[in-house]
């Protein structure tokens, strides 16, 4: 199993700590004045979320996780887990709601996302940076509207809602930013 030295931490090194996959979110190298330098780390559990600090002395060594960064097609929701399949193995995995978590709401079917394998069970789910959304619901838009009119609430086929332009009508297709959760533009055929 390979293992990283403290030398070797920046952020998004995958570790395991007490039997749990964690990634590092932050890293500070601090060398005090007397004793042994350390790195103070702040990690996020990639099951759970929850983020921790924790202390390594310098030279130490830390297994690494065993998780596995991959494209997948996002293929159907069926209620209680989201379904994923690897393009070139055609492979399906199950990623429950807690795995997938805010990205849900901009899944649509079809769409290649980034996911996080753990022993082969998604871990996490990561949209693609941008989608295009249908519009189902906003209140009308007035003569006049203009982008720099100001901007009113639409909801999205996939149940998200963004805040969009005045103008934006039902049934326009919309190119969103995921990792914000803001209008960019409208879709382009």
């Amino acid at each position: 199993m390979a293992s990283y030295s403290t030398n070797q931490f920046k952020s998004g090194l995958k570790l395991m700590l007490d039997g749990e996959p964690y990634t590092i979110v932050e890293n500070e190298f601090v060398k005090p004045g007397k004793g042994q330098a350390f790195n103070r780390v702040k990690v996020r559990n990639l099951k759970t979320g929850k983020v921790i600090d924790r202390t390594f002395k310098s030279g130490e060594s830390v297994e690494a996780a065993d998780v596995l960064e991959t494209e997948m097609q996002y293929l159907y929701n069926d209620g209680e887990f989201y379904h994923f399949m690897a393009p070139e193995t055609f492979e399906q995995h199950p990623a429950p709601p807690e795995a997938v978590g805010d990205a849900g709401k901009w899944l649509k079917e079809q769409d290649i996302c980034s996911v996080t394998l753990y022993n082969g069970e998604p871990l996490s789910v990561e949209p693609p940076p941008h989608v295009t959304l249908q519009v189902t619901q906003t209140d009308p838009g007035l003569k006049g509207d203009t982008s720099s009119g100001g901007s009113k609430p639409a909801t999205l086929e996939t149940g998200a809602v963004v805040q969009v332009p005045l103008f934006i009508q039902e049934g326009e297709v919309l190119k969103v930013d995921t990792r914000t959760g803001e209008y960019v533009s409208r879709a382009k055929d």
